[in-house]
């Protein structure tokens, strides 16, 4: 395909998403019931998808704490979700400088940028307003934040992004209905799943487009990093402090989350729809494939 045609697709698909985003945006500060009260005994996540689910220390929980587990597995995962936006709104900010900004392309980064915003104090109200901290990332995850921006460019930045997205989003698609978890919650999801939807289309084709010009070196750097982004996206979801809140030793009970098979087949049906995607794109490869394997995504 001629550079010339790329570019016009790219804008075609740039005006669509900017329709999108026009008919289809939601304000958290109006759209979501911060007033309501959260619902008695309800998780904030389903169980099964706890990180000690099945596991010894599960079972010596109460009900009470097990319900208690979920709330801050919550926070944890919202608050990383919150971090993920922050490090790709910089990236499409750094991509908006050297774009011209009269182009559909440019203006929907802009875009997409405004929806973050929202997104990221949505995540932030949400934490507050069940009563946790906002854990995010573990420390050498969070001083590699500051950097990763500045250093992680091209395809892998755009897919690394699209892992940490598409997996919350897995998670996200399978609550949103759930009764039987927190009504705050399923609003939350359902509020960054409708827009979200637009974003994953949009650095899908850009990972598309630059893959295409890759040559075998620089398709082998693209797969190690994307995989090794990939295991930190992963490890930094539920933040080994949340066991504190249950009366667990974090270093032990954050051991057993990994070593449980249930939330090893979490993680990989989070992963699913993504990991077709990467394959198919050719980021899935040798370089990356201990990161991918010890993240629980390939196996």
């Amino acid at each position: 395909m001629s550079r010339a045609l790329q570019v016009n697709d790219r804008e075609k698909t740039a005006a669509r998403l900017l329709r999108s985003s026009a008919k289809n945006s939601y304000d958290p500060e109006v759209d979501v019931d911060w007033d309501a009260p959260l619902a008695e005994g309800k998780p904030y996540i389903p169980f099964k998808r706890s990180s000690l689910y099945g596991t010894e220390y599960w079972d010596r929980l109460t009900e009470e704490q097990r319900v208690e587990l979920t709330k801050h597995e919550f926070a944890s995962i919202a608050s990383n979700g919150l971090w993920f936006e922050v490090l790709l709104m910089q990236m499409l900010l750094k991509q908006f400088y050297d774009s011209d900004p009269r182009s559909n392309h440019a203006q929907y980064a802009l875009t997409e940028i405004a929806d973050e915003c929202r997104h990221s104090t949505m995540f932030g109200k949400a934490v507050d307003r069940i009563g946790a901290p906002a854990y995010g990332p573990v420390p050498l995850l969070h001083l590699g934040g500051r950097f990763l921006p500045a250093t992680l460019k091209g395809p892998s930045a755009y897919a690394s992004i699209l892992v940490a997205e598409e997996i919350l989003d897995r998670f996200q698609r399978d609550q949103m209905y759930d009764e039987d978890v927190q009504p705050l919650v399923r609003m939350v999801n359902r509020i960054h799943v409708l827009e979200e939807a637009r974003h994953v289309t949009f650095a899908r084709e850009e990972v598309v487009r630059l893959m295409a010009k890759c040559n075998a070196a620089e398709r082998a750097y693209h797969q190690y990093w994307t995989a090794l982004v990939s295991y930190c996206i992963c490890y930094s979801l539920i933040n080994p402090r949340v066991y504190k809140a249950v009366g667990l030793r974090p270093r032990d009970a954050h051991r057993a989350a990994w070593e449980n098979p249930h939330f090893q087949d979490t993680l990989h049906w989070g992963g699913e729809k993504i990991m077709a995607f990467l394959r198919e794109a050719g980021l899935v490869g040798k370089p990356g494939m201990r990161w991918w394997r010890k993240a629980f995504l390939v196996r």
